[in-house]
Formats: structure tokens, sequence, C-alpha cells
């Protein structure tokens, strides 16, 4: 009996191999019908990845962050452009003081502004420093828009996959209950043991038990990508995601190239920041000076005369040295982390193509000529056992393969979309940040 049984596994599974897609096509993988199902009636709308990403991006309290901190470096850029404020001065001399300066009679009182003058292009120097902040802010928001948009990718993934896990245990299930009661009829009728019967409601016992446990699951990932996204979720979700593959591709892969990722576009900001460094730390060692007109009353004659002074700062203890060797040290360190930063990109560009090949691969042998194999032994054994050639063992055996394919399929298929949402997330391409 255990050969003639292997004997039917191998021919199915070789028959289901070159009929794999049209099988594929004839019994697709079973969908859960979530809480929010739409009836035939009144049906729901699908809630697709695209608007769960939509929808995560305005709850996100990275997007507010990034949003203020775009905000504060605009308000920055327009600090760097405003003048030094000036300042009034006002002196008084030659009062109390002895003989002819006793009291006010001598007083000289002086009243004036000076206003700074910034030499050397300080102010065009902040003002560049300021807006390779502000680029850099931007491409921050755009790093944390990338991402919601995995993060919100694995966790839609996980829901679809766990309510396709859970279809797939009542599937199960039902035809664990189905064998039950076929097993009944046998004991009844005296073609088989008690046992037999008993082994049948194992097995429908422990299916029931996996569609509690995988319900829990399924309702926890829904609740997860709810509150991700900010409110409930209406309408089925797109379970047809997991099943978009990409054709099979052979030949050599261009080499990857980190060029206009958002990462490497951090990196260079970072690096824009520091050369904006330098040319402030290099403008601020020219001093200012500082212009003082002012009036002067002298209470002896009740006249008035024009001041005029004029200050300019001694770099005897601070002459900008130790600023400039400071500076160039920080766009040393920032040209060091671009360069390794591109490295690092390439090489998780690199493992990530790898990554999603392999789950491709995968996938499609899952959930094609595997899957399809696995149902054609599941039946064969159904008829085999219902005509009493095959044994119940050969019965659950058959069930529990199909089970566990269906399973690794969805997987597979699970494990490829996370996978290619992880790639896209690598090569994300930087926004064009000119004129800002």
């Amino acid at each position: 009996m255990k050969k003639m049984i292997a004997a039917v596994l191998a021919a199915a599974s070789c028959a289901s191999i070159a009929q794999a897609q049209a099988q594929a096509q004839q019994a697709p993988m079973p969908t859960t019908p979530s809480a929010a199902t739409p009836t035939a009636a009144q049906p729901l709308p699908t809630f697709t990845l695209d608007q769960a990403v939509l929808a995560a991006g305005g709850a996100a309290p990275s997007n507010t962050a990034a949003a203020a901190a775009i905000e504060a470096a605009q308000a920055g850029r327009s600090v760097a452009g405003l003048r030094p404020n000036p300042t009034f001065q006002g002196q008084v001399e030659n009062v109390v003081g002895s003989g002819p300066y006793r009291g006010l009679r001598s007083a000289e009182t002086t009243v004036g502004v000076a206003i700074p003058i910034e030499l050397g292009g300080k102010r065009s120097a902040r003002v560049a420093v300021a807006g390779a902040q502000l680029s850099r802010a931007q491409l921050q928001a755009a790093i944390a828009a990338a991402d919601i948009r995995v993060q919100v990718t694995q966790l839609y993934v996980e829901a679809v996959a766990a309510e396709r896990r859970l279809a797939t245990a009542r599937d199960q299930a039902r035809i664990a209950a189905e064998v039950l009661r076929g097993a009944g009829v046998r004991v009844q009728a005296g073609r088989a043991s008690p046992l037999e019967q008993q082994r049948a409601d194992v097995a429908r016992i422990n299916a029931d038990a996996n569609v509690e446990r995988l319900a829990r699951l399924a309702e926890a990932a829904r609740t997860n990508l709810a509150r991700r996204i900010g409110r409930p979720i209406d309408g089925a979700l797109d379970a047809g995601l997991l099943d978009r593959l990409p054709a099979a591709t052979f030949g050599p892969v261009a080499p990857p190239s980190a060029q206009g990722t958002l990462a490497l576009a951090a990196a260079d900001a970072d690096l824009a920041i520091a050369d904006a460094g330098i040319r402030l730390a290099r403008a601020n060692r020219v001093p200012d000076i500082n212009v003082g007109p002012a009036l002067r009353r002298l209470e002896a004659t009740n006249d008035t005369a024009a001041v005029f002074a004029i200050s300019i700062p001694i770099p005897v203890f601070n002459n900008g040295r130790a600023a400039i060797a400071q500076a160039t040290a920080e766009r040393t360190r920032a040209e060091a982390v671009r360069r390794v930063t591109a490295l690092d990109v390439e090489q998780a560009i690199t493992d990530a193509e790898a990554e999603v090949a392999n789950a491709a691969t995968s996938a499609r042998a899952a959930a094609g000529p595997a899957l399809a194999a696995a149902q054609e032994a599941a039946r064969i054994a159904r008829i085999g056992y219902r005509e009493g050639k095959f044994g119940q063992l050969d019965l659950l055996d058959a069930e529990r393969t199909l089970s566990e394919t269906r399973v690794t399929a969805i997987d597979a298929l699970a494990n490829y979309q996370n996978a290619r949402a992880r790639l896209e997330r690598l090569t994300a391409p930087a926004p064009d940040l000119q004129g800002d």
C-alpha cells in the first residue's frame, strides 16, 4: 500500500508540474473575508496599499517631525539673511568733578548709534549654511516618507497573508470535519475500527484550534495596520497583492549604483553643509567694523557738535584659525562618511536584489508547481479513501502536506513582497531640490 501511495503521489507531482499554471487558475488560493468584507448587495471598495500609505503619511509622527524640521530650517535661512542690529549709545562726560567740573555745569552729553558693518561675506556664508541645512531637512522628509511606505507595506502584506492563512486553515478545518464524518460512517458500517474515527476527531480538533489561533493573528495584523494609518480600515484588503510576481528573468545583471538614492543624497547634503561651514569660518576671520555717528551737547556753552566713531576688533586671542580647522575636520569626516555610505548602499542593493530574485523564485515554485502537486495528491487521496483504496493515514498525510504547502506558498509570496519593498526603499530616488 505504501508503495502504491508513493507512486500515485509521484505521478500527481509530475502531472501537476506540467499543468501548474492551468491548475492555479482553476483553483486559486482562498482569501479571507474580513469583518468588513463587502456583501453582494452593497459592495465596499477595496482598501489598497496606496490608500494605506497615503493615510499613514498624514498620521505619522515622523512626517510631522520632518515638516517641523523643514519649517525650522526655513526660519533659520531667514534669520541667516538678517543684518546685525544697531546699538544705541549714550555717554555723559565731565560731571561730578572739582572746580569748574563740579555738578553738571561742564557736562558733555553724547547720544548716538553704533552700526555694525559685516565684512568678508559673512551674511552670504550664513545664508549658504542655512540653505544647505534646509536641503538636508527636505531630504530627511523624503527619507521619512520612504520609511513610512516600507513600514506600511510590510504591515499590509502581513495582514493580507494572515487573512489568507486563516482562509487556508478554515478550508482545512472543513476538510477535517468531512473526514471525521466519513470515518464515522465507515465505523458504523463496520468497515473501519473506532481508532480511525478517533484519529479523525483529533485532526478535526487540531484544525479548529488552528483556525482560532490564526483568527487572532489575522485580527492583530489588521489592528496593527489600522493603528499605523491612524484610522479604521473600511472594506477588504487587496488579497491579490501577494500573487503579483514578476516574470522570470535570466542573464547578467547590471551592477548597482548608489547614485540618486536617498541615502547618498543625504550624505551629499551633509558634505554640502560642511563645505558651507568652511566658507563661514573663513568669513568670520575678517573683523567687522562698528561705525558710530552721534551728537554731543556741551552744557557750558549750550552748543551741539557731531561725533563720529569707528571701532575694529583686534584678533589677538581668537584669530579664527581654530574654527577653520574644526570646519575642515568636519568636512573631512563628512566626505569619508559619504564614501562609506556609497559602498554600504551598493552592497545593500546587491543583497536586496539577490533576496528579491530568490524570493520570487521560491514564490513561483511554492505557489505554482508545488502547490498544484499537493492539491492533486490530496484530491487523489480523498477519492481513494472514499472508495476504500487508501487508508486513513494516507489521507491525513496528504491533507497535512497540502496544508503545509499552502502555508509555505503564502509565506513565500509574503517574503517576496516584503523583499521587494525593502529594495524599493534602498533605491528610492532623491527628490529634486533645485531652486530651494
